[in-house]
């Protein structure tokens, strides 16, 4: 598909919808959160007329009378704010994680000469940094990991330069492992080191890009995303809210500097099997505690209402794994 005039930005979303995103807010309303996240995107794809932007959401397995299988993934192809494609397509099983995506990405994306603003948003629940067998709620043998997810990125971008924006609105995600995987194929990524659901990101920041991308600022206007997002869950959320923006050239000799640690933290967590694995601020744990830590990252943070943490004022925007054994400072 050529498109008489280039796309200025070019964005998608991966909406995990195999899963429960079930959730009720402070007024006891319910909420689909992944639905919720569809109609965000597409919303977001029918406002700006110089994007070109792909949605997919991947769904739960169903079956047709009861024993035929039905495609598990639908695509949403926009190009200047018209839906020019809708498609199912199957996400398997036997298929590599994002690799449906990635094919469908590379047959419909428009062949501009120059370079879009390229952005790619992920909904969902914690990406796993090990094991990952049963993300897909109904798909037990299904594994998806944060390599995984670096694996689909490097899918997407193939030899083009790197995706200026990730965005992982999942919980526990904004770690040095998940960044150091992910920075071979981002520039700027915003995630959360703290329990979020997947619907935190306020995608109404991406509404009108050329407002905010019309000067081609990439991390101010991650910043400026992140602030928003926090802004509304600190109004909405009792609980601590924490939103970080890396920078991944910035923050690289940190994630390198603590990679033996937090590699020795996820084999020992790993050996353990399944239980109640903790998360906690890096700038709270010894093996992680580093001057410098938090340059290139910035940091939107308020501590719970309630808790323990409750007058923790501060937050290095890093979640780290808190193991069995270790020094933790509170």
């Amino acid at each position: 598909m050529e498109s008489p005039t280039p796309p200025r930005y070019s964005l998608v979303f991966i909406i995990h919808g195999d899963g429960s995103y079930l959730y009720h807010d402070t007024r006891g309303v319910a909420h689909r959160a992944d639905q919720e996240a569809l109609g965000g995107a597409r919303r977001v794809a029918a406002m700006n007329p110089q994007a070109e932007v792909f949605v997919f959401h991947q769904r739960p397995r169903r079956r047709a009378l009861l024993f035929f299988p039905r495609p598990d993934g639908r695509l949403y192809y926009y190009r200047q704010g018209r839906l020019l494609a809708e498609e199912p397509y199957w996400r398997g099983p036997g298929r590599s994680p994002l690799g449906p995506e990635a094919e469908l990405y590379h047959r419909y994306r428009a062949g501009a000469q120059l370079r879009p603003v390229s952005i790619f948003l992920y909904f969902g629940h914690e990406i796993p940094e090990f094991g990952g067998l049963g993300y897909d709620a109904s798909y037990s043998d299904r594994a998806l990991t944060v390599n995984d997810l670096a694996s689909g990125l490097k899918r997407i971008a193939r030899d083009s330069a790197k995706i200026d924006l990730v965005v992982l609105s999942t919980c526990f995600n904004g770690t040095p492992h998940t960044v150091s995987a992910l920075s071979p194929y981002a520039r700027t990524i915003i995630a959360s080191p703290g329990n979020l659901h997947l619907s935190y990101l306020d995608l109404r920041a991406f509404e009108r890009l050329d407002d905010g991308l019309g000067d081609g600022d990439v991390p101010a206007f991650a910043a400026r995303c992140a602030q928003r997002a926090f802004e509304r869950l600190a109004e909405e959320l009792q609980t601590g809210v924490t939103v970080s923006v890396y920078d991944v050239d910035r923050v690289r000799e940190y994630v390198g500097s603590v990679d033996s640690a937090y590699n020795q933290a996820l084999t020992a967590l790993a050996g353990q099997g399944p239980g109640v694995r903790e998360h906690g601020d890096c700038a709270d744990n010894p093996a992680y505690a580093l001057p410098g830590m938090s340059r290139g990252v910035d940091v939107f943070y308020r501590p719970p209402r309630f808790g323990r943490l409750k007058h923790k004022q501060g937050h290095s925007g890093w979640g780290c794994w808190i193991v069995p054994g270790q020094i933790v400072a509170h």
